[in-house]
């Protein structure tokens, strides 16, 4: 089975000094999605599915229109959930950032002030991923390993989301334990592509990481964070 992982382009989140929430694509965020329609154009897919954030859509929507798609959204795919900032000056959500990375390691977990626990975003993502991928025939095995049981290995799947949603789908596939800073163990750029793929092992599937936020799609110039 092969899982691959978009994430969304560029995103404004300052608009004249201050914070925009659920913001759109700059325009270079549109230039990225549609290098991702470009490099991607030639490869079938069993499924396609988007967040339901506008960042994510409007990446996608290249993509979906090259296809034919209408807008497959899964709403589990959703970034975790910051405070509500929109219209408030910038210094305010840097602030809240600086100082969550400040805490020690454990209280990372609370996730920022007014917003959702990164705790809570883990488990979310975590769980919806187990019921998604149940419906399609993958189940992880009775064992400690992370091997799964896989009843069509040729099935291949595209989604469309965040850094720390794809971040704990990587954690999921490849069984790893779930820390409170996903975004800066996988560093994913934007309109990145990151690509898992199984292979089977004498009681079932595994799957390995075949490449990690693969921007070689973008121009240098293109290439952000």
């Amino acid at each position: 089975m092969d899982i691959v992982l978009v994430r969304h382009g560029e995103p404004e989140w300052v608009r004249d000094d201050l914070n925009v929430d659920n913001p759109p694509l700059t325009e270079r965020g549109h230039r990225q999605a549609a290098e991702v329609a470009r490099v991607l154009h030639g490869e079938e897919f069993d499924e396609v599915w988007v967040s339901p954030l506008v960042r994510a859509r409007q990446t996608a929507r290249p993509l979906l229109d090259d296809r034919r798609l209408v807008e497959p959204i899964q709403d589990w795919l959703e970034e975790i959930r910051n405070p509500l900032w929109h219209g408030t000056p910038r210094e305010r959500a840097d602030a809240a950032y600086a100082e969550e990375r400040g805490r020690p390691a454990e209280q990372r977990w609370e996730g920022l002030v007014g917003g959702e626990p990164v705790r809570n975003f883990v488990d979310r993502i975590h769980t919806n991923a187990g019921f998604f991928f149940a419906e399609r025939g993958m189940r992880p095995s009775e064992q400690s390993l992370p091997v799964w049981e896989i009843d069509d290995p040729n099935r291949r799947i595209l989604l469309v989301a965040h850094g720390g949603t794809n971040s704990v789908l990587i954690c999921h596939l490849l069984g790893l334990p779930a820390t409170p800073w996903e975004w800066e163990r996988f560093v994913l750029g934007h309109a990145s592509i990151s690509r898992l793929s199984s292979h089977a092992i004498g009681d079932g599937h595994t799957f390995g990481l075949t490449k990690l936020s693969d921007v070689e799609h973008l121009a240098h110039a293109d290439r952000t964070y």
